[in-house]
């Protein structure tokens, strides 16, 4: 049997929406048909390098904050940008942001931080803009399962 694989998910949420998003994602991490994937949700504020380098994929979740992601995430890619670089490079990331307007501020931002990390992309963001739709959580869960089962498989 191989050895398990580590899935880190860090995200913030203050008003409630970008918490249900997250919710959904962990489920479909944790979907019981995938095997030898351990989740690890942290907050932010208390995530660190070490987080960063235990996991073999990673997935942020963000509210759009004045076009921009939260300052909570940004002083967590803050904090490891430079205690991992070089040492997460080809890591698989994925993404999901919740946005008042239109989102691109925040996926852009990240997207150059994780770029510079060398970290690789290997899904679309998940973005839901605008009023809050309790269909678009299947979205949500499917990026955390598609994640979970990547890694579980070896794809990524």
């Amino acid at each position: 049997m191989s050895a398990k694989r580590h899935l880190l998910i860090v995200y913030h949420s203050q008003t409630g929406s970008t918490r249900q998003m997250a919710d959904a994602v962990i489920r479909g991490a944790r979907h019981p048909d995938i095997d030898g994937v351990e989740v690890r949700v942290v907050d932010p504020l208390d995530a660190g390098a070490d987080d960063l380098l235990w996991a073999d994929g990673l997935i942020l979740g963000t509210p759009e904050n004045f076009g921009y992601m939260s300052g909570a995430l940004k002083y967590f890619l803050d904090r490891v940008y430079y205690p991992c670089l070089e040492k997460v490079d080809g890591k698989p990331y994925a993404l999901f942001v919740r946005a008042g307007n239109d989102g691109t501020g925040a996926v852009n931002s990240i997207q150059r931080i994780l770029k510079g990390l060398a970290l690789k992309q290997v899904q679309e963001p998940v973005l839901v803009v605008g009023e809050f739709e309790d269909s678009r959580l299947a979205e949500c869960e499917e990026l955390g399962m598609t994640m979970a089962a990547g890694l579980a498989a070896g794809v990524f």
